[in-house]
């Protein structure tokens, strides 16, 4: 079995509980390819076995703080952005009209 092949297989079988380790084989694999050729071809696989990583931790996340009643970093208050200022509005000329 080819390093590229080797690098899909962790791909296609990856599961939530396995993903870090998995990640890690490939990285290591990933080392290993001798042409740019390939490093480009299974690049695709390690940004998907990234992207499972960061899906199921958020899911890990989120499942955890409902269960504990406690909010995500998401929803915490204060989250939403930067305040807004208080006072009058730009749009507002402070005429009665």
């Amino acid at each position: 079995m080819t390093t590229m092949d080797q690098i899909k297989k962790l791909y296609y079988e990856a599961r939530a509980a396995t993903i870090q380790r998995d990640l890690n084989r490939a990285i290591d694999l990933f080392k290993s390819l001798d042409t740019e050729e390939d490093r480009e071809r299974a690049a695709v696989y390690m940004d998907g076995l990234s992207q499972m990583r960061s899906e199921w931790a958020a899911q890990k996340r989120a499942a955890t703080s409902s269960a504990t009643g406690r909010p995500t970093p998401s929803s915490a208050p204060g989250s939403a952005g930067p305040r807004a200022r208080s006072g009058r509005s730009r749009g507002s000329s402070g005429r009665a009209r």
